[in-house]
């Protein structure tokens, strides 16, 4: 099912490119802020082949514009003032990067169209690591936090770096000694993860479903507040450490839209969210529903970009004021 999820956009975009269909739709595309293979990326790409699939728009392009931890992408939408026939995929990711590099974009600048998703985090290592279970690795952990590196495919504030430093901070490890690398997106972090350059990874689930089925890597443990279904691992509240946490998706669109600009937007995301190729696409990817609507997910986004801010700010990792960006 992921397989084929996946690998089908990629036809779709290229159908829609090239204009087929007498009675083609106007254009929309769907930016990714990241690399191919992102669950950004998978997420963008599961959005169109539903829509596609649910005949609620049949002319989708998904193209990708990484950079700057998803800031490029972020300061090409906001510069498309009015613009309806773009939107963009996005998460928790991006709430961390806005604070991070000096780029004059923001989230509170944009259209929130609709949050759609939430998944955990997995703390994930391969098949032959010597950190069979969450106890050994925190005990590595504790006995020299600079020597073992965790990986991610966020940037610093966004999910799996988040979820590091509330695992460390719940083990007892001061933050500002964990050993982060980021990388650019899941794709780029599986190859590091099984060319053992980090020692463990924290990554979203669906994008590694496919290598954990395969026995290629071992979760020990999940971020959320109850076991995630069909993976064999304890949540972290399970295993000791005080922490439950989910990354989350959504769409935004760029700045300055007419009511009846977004109000088309939100109805094509309500005939998604009803549409049974996207309830498939759900359980396929192990994500749960979080639809929110505009105005909620505007409020959402201002809380979150509060709650990363403060979650930095009391384990030692202050991100930058907006006063020096």
């Amino acid at each position: 099912m992921l397989r084929r999820t996946v690998l089908a956009a990629p036809l779709l975009a290229m159908l829609a490119a090239s204009g087929c269909g007498a009675d083609r739709e106007p254009d929309l595309r769907l930016m990714v802020p990241n690399a191919p293979g992102s669950g950004y990326d998978i997420t963008a790409r599961t959005v169109a082949t539903s829509l596609h699939a649910a005949d609620v728009h049949r002319s989708i392009e998904v193209f990708n514009l990484p950079g700057a931890g998803g800031m490029v992408g972020l300061q090409r939408l906001v510069y498309e003032h009015g613009n309806s026939g773009l939107i963009m995929l996005m998460g928790l990711g991006l709430v961390g990067a806005q604070h991070t590099l000096p780029v004059p974009a923001r989230l509170s600048d944009v259209t929130a169209l609709a949050r759609l998703i939430q998944e955990p985090e997995i703390v994930v290592v391969t098949r032959d690591s010597p950190l069979t279970s969450l106890a050994d690795l925190v005990a590595a952990w504790r006995a020299d936090p600079a020597r073992l590196t965790v990986g991610g495919g966020s940037s610093r504030g966004g999910p799996d770096h988040l979820a590091a430093m509330l695992m460390a901070d719940a083990a007892g490890i001061a933050p500002p000694t964990v050993r982060y690398r980021q990388f650019d997106g899941g794709g780029a972090l599986l190859a590091a993860v099984l060319g053992k350059r980090v020692a463990f990874a924290v990554s979203s689930l669906g994008e590694y479903a496919e290598q954990i089925e395969a026995g290629q890597l071992r979760v020990l443990a999940v971020t959320s507040r109850s076991r995630a279904a069909g993976v064999d691992a304890p949540t972290l509240l399970e295993a000791g450490l005080d922490v439950a946490f989910d990354n989350w998706r959504g769409l935004v669109a760029p700045p300055g839209l007419s009511a009846g600009q977004r109000a088309a937007l939100s109805d094509m995301v309500v005939q998604l969210r009803a549409s049974p190729a996207w309830r498939e696409a759900l359980a396929g990817h192990r994500w749960t529903d979080a639809y929110q609507d505009g105005d909620e997910f505007a409020a959402f986004l201002r809380e979150q970009d509060q709650s990363v801010t403060r979650i930095l700010d009391g384990m030692g990792l202050a991100l930058p004021s907006a006063s020096t960006r």
